[in-house]
């Protein structure tokens, strides 16, 4: 699929502007959160655009782009084709949620088309983000904390599989992950948190090995 970074996020297909999931507001090029004139700037956002500038220092020393990546893309749909579900992602945590690896089905098949960014509100990626762990969803309505998200209504989310972009220096980057509008059998969660897991390990080995070669970031093996 093509990159259209104008695209509106997580827009269903044919469907009125009114169902796009909202953007969390204006950014500047300083690589920060915009804050209003004369706005108090609150402790939990300090401490947010200290984290958003040093994930951007951390990405220019590994000469990681943020742009759309089809090797990226290719490691997105390797996990969602081993899990069995519909979406794959590598999402980086910048003034938005930022797909820069991104499986989704095809545009005639029905199901929600997403674009390539997300408020930082939105989804479960935040709350790894946050743990620095895998949060495993076989069915995001098991959880009255989880399934209150604003994902499940507009993109008809059911289940959810994310784990940790960890840097050596234990900054997180962001995320890889997987979501499906069906949930799974609570046997199948360890295998796909697993491949998760594997999924995040893959992209920040493969920074780690070539940071300078990125965008020739190499795919898993078939």
């Amino acid at each position: 699929m093509s990159y259209q970074p104008n695209n509106p996020p997580l827009v269903p297909h044919d469907a009125p502007p009114a169902l796009s999931l909202p953007q969390r507001g204006t950014h500047n090029s300083a690589h920060g959160l915009s804050i209003p004139g004369g706005a108090v700037v609150t402790a939990p956002q300090a401490q947010q655009a200290s984290e958003l500038a040093e994930r951007y220092a951390l990405l220019e020393r590994l000469g990681l782009s943020t742009a759309a990546s089809e090797d990226f893309d290719e490691l997105a749909r390797d996990m969602a084709e081993k899990a069995g579900f519909l979406y794959g992602f590598v999402n980086l945590f910048l003034e938005e949620q930022t797909f820069v690896g991104l499986h989704q089905p095809p545009t005639d098949s029905g199901y929600m088309i997403v674009g390539r960014t997300m408020s930082l509100d939105h989804g479960w990626c935040p709350e790894v983000v946050a743990r620095k762990k895998a949060l495993p969803l076989h069915d995001v309505h098991a959880s009255p904390r989880f399934s209150g998200n604003h994902v499940v209504d507009a993109v008809g989310i059911r289940s959810y599989f994310g784990a940790p972009l960890i840097h050596e220096s234990g900054k997180v980057l962001g995320t890889a992950c997987v979501i499906d509008p069906e949930k799974r059998p609570l046997s199948d969660a360890r295998r796909i948190r697993d491949i998760t897991i594997n999924g995040g390990a893959q992209v920040m080995d493969g920074i780690a090995r070539a940071p300078v070669l990125y965008p020739h970031f190499i795919a898993p093996a078939r």
